[in-house]
């Protein structure tokens, strides 16, 4: 149970109003009259906002564009003045709110850096002793000492978050930001963020509901400016799905609305012979509409940062291939491919299972397979040396849209008792460009029927 002594941040009846002028020159009316007749219209952004965030939490912020979210962050961290109410922190506040927030575009990185990092708090010295950590988690190589205004959307947001990851904050304040970048530096972030939150404090906004219920102990559904609803992430979610999707509710998310209704409304085509068992039976419509679930593969990256174990095996090689063995940089939804591995034994090795695992970009396991029921009966012996080729033959899921990636690892033993020998994080990543898609994963369907009738009577 949380005490009163571990409230890191309180905010306490918050409420802002913005004066909105038709004119300009009404701003000096109002000035002239010293507040004696109103030139101006009231607009409440934000309507008595309160809540406490203790320290281990972390609380999701969601709600529609215009909801009140930026307004609140920004009187939150100090950057906006509230009309009424009040926010303590107990605390150093890192808060990542806009691309580059806090950068100056031309400066280049490292002189942001140290900007950026004394705004926090941090002297030099501190600076100094943690620049090298900072550079190495951004993984922007030498644009490091190029102006920010040369960089791109996700280069600006790798470096913002760098720096807030090495100032030792005790509330940290994440917007939106990590939907930028590419998947790898997503699971950076993230496995970053499920680690501060074990001792720290995470604020944490985002249209993303998926995000909010794995990450989030706590959630509010802001709407209009107040809270429409607060409390477990799963109940908040569905209450701001329901009133994104209400009759009523201009959707902020029609493409994905349009492509789903698009795909109902051929859900009522059969199969046709030239269909093959492992396709869908709607692959023929969707490879005549545009609709395929096209997906981009990336080079096998191996870093040392990303490398778990005890030793004695060292993965070298990964590659997806097609049907027939061809590598392959492109594939689509549905298609049979493999997965070739190589692995270098460096000690010798009897009983190796072998694995992976596909993750989505919050680190969720989609799906993965490993050795171990296949070679349980007759357990390969590798010698010291030796190279280990595995091959995992699959039918690839239709995927939604964005980054994934692969985790590779072997061990040696059995399922139950085994020493991990080598565990590769981000190993590989495959990105979904197009795809039609809704939920995470696609089903492969193999039959669809609808009819209608009347009832008998």
């Amino acid at each position: 149970m949380s005490s009163d002594n571990d409230i890191v941040l309180s905010v306490r009846n918050v409420s802002k109003c913005f004066e909105m002028y038709e004119k300009p020159v009404h701003r000096l009316y109002q000035t002239l009259c010293a507040g004696k007749r109103k030139f101006y219209k009231e607009f409440w952004a934000l309507k008595d906002i309160s809540f406490d965030l203790h320290r281990g939490e972390c609380i999701g912020i969601i709600g529609r564009n215009g909801a009140g979210k930026s307004t609140l962050l920004q009187i939150i961290t100090g950057t906006l003045a509230p009309t009424s109410g009040s926010v303590s922190v107990k605390g150093r506040i890192a808060a990542l709110l806009e691309l580059g927030s806090g950068f100056n575009p031309e400066f280049t990185g490292r002189e942001n850096v140290y900007l950026n990092a004394s705004i926090l708090g941090l002297t030099k010295e501190e600076i100094d002793a943690r620049y090298d950590d900072i550079l190495a988690f951004a993984d922007i190589g030498e644009f490091i000492n190029q102006p920010v205004k040369s960089y791109s959307s996700g280069m600006a947001v790798r470096l913002a978050f760098a720096v807030i990851a090495h100032v030792d904050a005790d509330v940290l304040i994440v917007d939106e930001a990590l939907s930028v970048g590419d998947a790898f530096f997503q699971q950076k972030c993230m496995k970053f963020i499920n680690d501060f939150k074990a001792n720290h404090t995470i604020l944490f906004v985002s249209h993303d509901t998926g995000a909010v219920v794995n990450l989030c102990t706590s959630a509010i559904l802001l709407e209009g400016g107040a809270v429409k609803y607060c409390g477990v992430p799963k109940d908040v979610a569905k209450a701001y799905l329901k009133s994104l999707f209400s009759v009523d509710s201009k959707s902020e998310s029609s493409d994905r609305t349009n492509a789903d209704l698009t795909d109902s409304e051929h859900s009522n085509e059969v199969e046709t012979a030239d269909s093959r068992e492992e396709r869908d039976v709607r692959d023929h419509i969707m490879r005549q509409m545009g609709l395929q679930n096209q997906i981009e593969v990336f080079d096998f990256c191996r870093k040392e940062s990303n490398v778990l174990g005890n030793g004695g095996a060292r993965f070298v090689k990964a590659e997806l291939r097609d049907d027939k063995g061809q590598r392959i940089d492109c594939l689509w939804g549905n298609d049979i491919v493999e997965l070739k591995i190589w692995i270098l034994a460096e000690k010798d090795i009897f009983a190796p299972i072998v694995g992976f695992h596909i993750k989505d970009r919050l680190g969720q396991e989609l799906l993965g397979d490993n050795t171990y029921l296949s070679y349980k009966d007759s357990p390969l012996s590798v010698k010291t040396g030796q190279t280990i080729e595995v091959t995992f033959r699959f039918q690839m899921p239709m995927l939604k849209r964005g980054g994934y990636v692969f985790d590779f690892a072997i061990a040696e033993g059995t399922q139950v008792v085994h020493k991990q020998l080598e565990w590769v994080e981000n190993a590989m990543m495959i990105e979904s460009v197009s795809s039609h898609v809704s939920s995470i994963v696609g089903l492969n369907m193999k039959k669809i029927e609808m009819c209608a009738s009347y009832a008998k009577q």
